[in-house]
């Protein structure tokens, strides 16, 4: 995709189109939390892992205050470093350590946020994603002229509130499109 400005995709969401031959990208949904010359990291919002907050809190020796936290899921953010945490919240300015992306976002890869959580006072909403994904230099770029991603606004309401199995419909559908009759030729006429 031509003309994309280093830090244009920032706070966006990717949707990964039918045509996307990547296994560890099909039918993603990924919030792009940085996008520059050197390459793009994001967080995958739509793949729920079989691990619950609590397993990681005892492991990190916090108390939970709030018990339904207990059994919320955690999500691999994408195929990178599956061992390195990050916490997506609403609440942006809540934690210095978080970046924020956009007016209503923000991530850390900060304990002092897992440790708030647990005692109940962190953000009102979040997810903690295991890894992340990643693009070198140009390569996201090359994958937009490859028609294996769309871009449409992140918004807490899809990230948050729509059913994980909705995710990636739902935000084809912030932009008026139906991923079931969406063309893998759009571009190559």
């Amino acid at each position: 995709m031509s003309g994309i400005s280093t830090d244009a995709l920032a706070g966006r969401l990717l949707i990964a189109t039918p045509s996307m031959q990547d296994p560890n990208f099909a039918k993603s949904v990924i919030l792009v939390c940085e996008h520059n010359a050197d390459g793009a990291l994001g967080l995958a919002v739509n793949r729920k892992l079989p691990l619950q907050l609590g397993q990681v809190l005892s492991r990190l020796d916090l108390p939970v205050s709030i018990p339904e936290f207990k059994t919320t899921p955690l999500f691999s953010g994408g195929p990178v470093q599956g061992e390195r945490g990050f916490v997506l919240h609403d609440s942006p300015g809540m934690n210095d350590d978080s970046l924020a992306l956009g007016d209503s976002l923000a991530v850390s890869a900060s304990e002092a946020v897992l440790a708030t959580i647990a005692e109940g006072a962190g953000p009102r909403r979040f997810m903690l994603m295991l890894g992340y994904s990643g693009w070198g230099a140009g390569q996201l770029e090359q994958e937009f002229a490859d028609n294996a991603w769309l871009a449409v606004p992140a918004t807490p309401q899809l990230i948050f509130e729509t059913a994980v199995e909705e995710r990636w419909h739902q935000a084809a559908a912030l932009i008026g499109l139906d991923l079931a009759r969406f063309s893998t030729q759009i571009g190559h006429a």
